[in-house]
């Protein structure tokens, strides 16, 4: 049985008369005199940026390695090769063969018997059996926060979200274009795509590093409720 609203106003109106105010009927965005959240890297370039991002990894556990289109293959293989190489998981999206890393997924890591699954929707939940069962997840960075060493993805039917968090290792591609300040201009980012009429995916992650918790005595325990350890590949864009 769908439910209906009834004297809603009427109710509305009695509450407003008896707080001795005026309803109000919307709301208007305040305007600050002040914005010092606007403020904290303001005038950083983007190398300045990823410097401040290489800094951060070094508190939260994740390695950081900067490269170039150019060696973007080489360098992720040679990640790969230390992560213990193993089953690979990845999303399906156009930008890793934009990346030229099509040989890589498709040739080069098979002829070595490392698998690479491609997330496919139509499979349903062997897409997160897999995950599951991969030794490294490899995914891409829609946002980067240089201040707190997060990185923003937006989940969807062809990026499934567990491909971030169930593998052992993760491996996250960071287009240097995506690296800002902090949380301030993330958010900024996100209600711009709202007042442009975007849809926003229905799930949007914040990661920082591997899995983190201090939950028991204050002692740090790395890979509790995700990866074991996690990298940045910080690269030029297209």
């Amino acid at each position: 049985m769908t439910g209906t609203i009834q004297n809603r106003d009427a109710f509305l109106e009695t509450i407003a008369s008896r707080l001795g105010r005026q309803r109000k009927t919307k709301l208007e965005q305040p305007q600050w005199n002040y914005h010092p959240q606007e403020e904290v890297l303001k005038e950083a370039t983007k190398d300045e940026l990823v410097e401040v991002l290489k800094s951060q990894c070094t508190l939260i556990h994740t390695d950081l390695v900067i490269t170039s289109q150019k060696e973007l293959t080489h360098t992720l293989y040679n990640l790969i090769k230390e992560y213990g190489g193993g089953k690979i998981v990845t999303w399906k999206d156009a930008r890793y063969e934009q990346y030229g890393l099509h040989a890589l997924f498709k040739e080069k890591l098979l002829e070595e018997n490392i698998d690479v699954f491609e997330w496919d929707a139509s499979l349903g939940k062997e897409n997160i059996v897999k995950a599951e069962q991969a030794n490294i997840g490899i995914t891409i960075s829609e946002i980067t926060l240089a201040e707190s060493g997060t990185v923003v993805f937006y989940s969807g039917k062809d990026r499934g979200r567990t491909v971030s968090f169930l593998p052992i290792h993760s491996i996250v591609i960071v287009p240097k274009s995506t690296v800002v300040p902090r949380m301030t201009q993330a958010a900024k980012i996100l209600r711009e795509k709202v007042q442009k009429g975007e849809v926003l995916p229905s799930c949007i992650n914040y990661i920082t590093g591997p899995s983190n918790s201090a939950d028991i005595e204050m002692d740090l325990v790395v890979g509790v409720h995700g990866p074991v350890k996690a990298a940045y590949l910080v690269v030029e864009d297209l």
